[in-house]
């Protein structure tokens, strides 16, 4: 947005509460770490510079986010935020507006921050939230006239201060001279012995320069996670957001509160998702797809017409007409199908393809195979792909039936028109147009009894 933008998060913080080994700032939300999602809308401001400062986990988090673009900055003694901006200033000229963000804070909207950024020329302006119960948050003072006088912590208020709704987010812009002026002020008289960063609203006010405040419409969009329950929440409010988006774009949604997006979606025209449907990482769903209840989805380019019923997972499938899958079938990466064809319950298919017309309708595994046009596979069958060290590919002609129980011992071909019959293990190729079948004759032993328990 500007060159003279530069960005610095705080992630520096231990989280402590959420009682985990996992750094605070990677938890997850919608499936990506909390930071992550800050540094994608950071990047969708165009800052001249994002500076992201961490402390507790360090080198996990630099791995977590390797593929930024940003300036690390260590602080090794957590004091408070404003030591936290402090350690970011040396790589920041003067000239520049500064914009700090929280790395726990994953779901605000980019759009609110460049209304923040566009609309304001004060030395100092900062996001606000009204909140009907606001404890553990710093609570705005604001003059006579309604001018922001400076911040209290929630630990040193006051029960007058304590009554006071409007509360701080966090997210503060500021001109890096003033702000570079105001951190060097700041002391440590508090509750907790550390360099508030709020504290500088007070001196700003005391010099008599303007603070711009600018109210969030939507709280939930700037809450921050210090334990489990509040991440929760944060998770429950980026479903919302992501099943209102679908709804959007003209996606049925059976229920929004039960759908989960923990990636990107894009949806065609008349999608319908079912109840409890979790959808991650790349999903491409296109028009008239239907996505049945209990589904899962995992970069997945589902073609026009696609079904999925019931309790389906899928991940890494491409489909390219429309066809059947499930319910209850399992198709791991690599799996492409073709128009028509018909994956049903109980059936796992990897790193295989399916021709048009083609189906396995039951108590199936078909890996590392090609399947021509209008085959069909009868219950029970299976691929022997691995022969413990190395996989092997099945291929299988147009017009192909396979009987139940079989067995394909990879490498193996059969051949266009074939016949396999029920129970054969297959070692060879079977010829095209031909019934194989590999079965010991069934013979009747007469006379035969079963044994019987003795009398003790």
């Amino acid at each position: 947005m500007s060159a003279s933008l530069h960005i610095v998060i705080l992630a520096a913080g231990e989280g402590t509460r959420m009682q985990s080994a996992l750094p605070k700032v990677l938890h997850p939300v919608g499936g990506k770490p909390m930071l992550r999602h800050l540094l994608d809308t950071a990047r969708q401001l165009e800052p001249a510079g994002i500076h992201v400062v961490i402390g507790s986990g360090a080198e996990r988090v630099r791995e977590a986010c390797a593929d930024f673009d940003v300036h690390w900055v260590v602080q090794s003694e957590r004091r408070g935020t404003g030591h936290a901006v402090e350690q970011a200033m040396p790589e920041i000229p003067d000239g520049a507006r500064i914009l700090v963000l929280l790395g726990d804070h994953p779901l605000i909207p980019a759009k609110l921050l460049q209304e923040l950024i566009r609309e304001s020329s004060a030395p100092l302006s900062l996001l606000t939230m009204v909140l009907d119960r606001p404890r553990g948050y710093g609570r705005i003072e604001r003059d006579r006239i309604g001018r922001i006088a400076g911040i209290v912590e929630d630990r040193d208020a006051t029960p007058a201060q304590w009554a006071i709704k409007e509360v701080n987010t966090g997210i503060i812009l500021a001109r890096a001279e003033a702000l570079r002026r105001w951190l060097d002020q700041l002391g440590c008289e508090n509750a907790k012995g550390e360099y508030y960063l709020t504290d500088i609203f007070a001196m700003a006010h005391s010099e008599g320069l303007e603070i711009h405040g600018v109210v969030a419409p939507h709280p939930a969009d700037l809450m921050g996670a210090n334990d489990q329950r509040q991440l929760a929440a944060l998770e429950q409010r980026h479903r919302e957001r992501q099943a209102d988006w679908l709804m959007s774009r003209g996606v049925c949604v059976a229920d929004p509160a039960r759908i989960d997006v923990r990636g990107e979606v894009e949806p065609g025209r008349d999608v319908r998702i079912d109840v409890n449907v979790v959808l991650e990482g790349q999903v491409t769903l296109g028009d008239g797809v239907i996505i049945g209840p209990g589904c899962v989805l995992r970069d997945c380019d589902l073609a026009a017409g696609t079904m999925v019923h019931a309790y389906s997972v899928l991940e890494g499938v491409r489909t390219t007409g429309a066809c059947a899958i499930g319910p209850y079938a399992r198709l791991r990466p690599d799996t492409e199908l073709a128009e028509g064809a018909k994956i049903g319950n109980f059936v796992e298919v990897k790193n295989a393809a399916f021709g048009r017309d083609s189906k396995a309708s039951h108590l199936s595994y078909i890996g590392d195979a090609e399947l021509g046009e209008r085959v069909n596979i009868g219950a029970g069958t299976i691929t022997c792909n691995y022969d413990g060290a190395n996989k092997h590919r099945t291929v299988i002609g147009d017009d192909v039936f396979i009987g139940s129980d079989t067995q394909l011992v990879a490498p193996v071909t059969v051949e266009k028109g074939a016949t396999i019959g029920a129970g054969t293990t297959l070692t060879r190729n079977a010829p095209a147009g031909e019934l194989t079948v590999s079965r010991v004759r069934q013979t009747t032993v007469e006379g035969w009894k079963r044994p019987k328990k003795k009398d003790p």
